[in-house]
């Protein structure tokens, strides 16, 4: 069976057990970069990821329903925020301008 094509946000599972989500994809330089649940980022080359699917030591997995490991996210966070659907206060959340960069540099 040929290898997926892996998409950002697909997650999958080594035969040994340790479950990891694609977090990029780049055609043009033929790897892969995925996080695995506990955080640690690595990156594939295509060829890796075809010869590992073609050996079984790749599977399609479901998204843990855990899914905070990955993002560093505790649970003193989660409480900081106060639970709401409205924000705390009324901010500004868009970027700021460009004002002095210097495109020529």
């Amino acid at each position: 069976m040929a290898a997926p094509q892996p998409g950002i946000g697909d997650w999958y599972r080594l035969s040994g057990g340790a479950l990891f989500e694609v977090v990029a994809y780049d055609d043009d330089d033929g790897t892969i970069e995925i996080q695995y649940f506990d955080g640690t980022v690595e990156e594939l080359d295509i060829e890796d990821w075809e010869a590992q699917w073609d050996e079984g030591a790749l599977e399609a997995a479901e998204a843990p329903e855990d899914w905070s490991g990955s993002v560093d996210v505790e649970s003193s966070d989660e409480e900081s925020r106060g639970g709401s659907d409205t924000l705390p206060d009324e901010r500004d959340l868009r970027a700021g301008g460009l004002e002095g960069i210097d495109l020529f540099e």
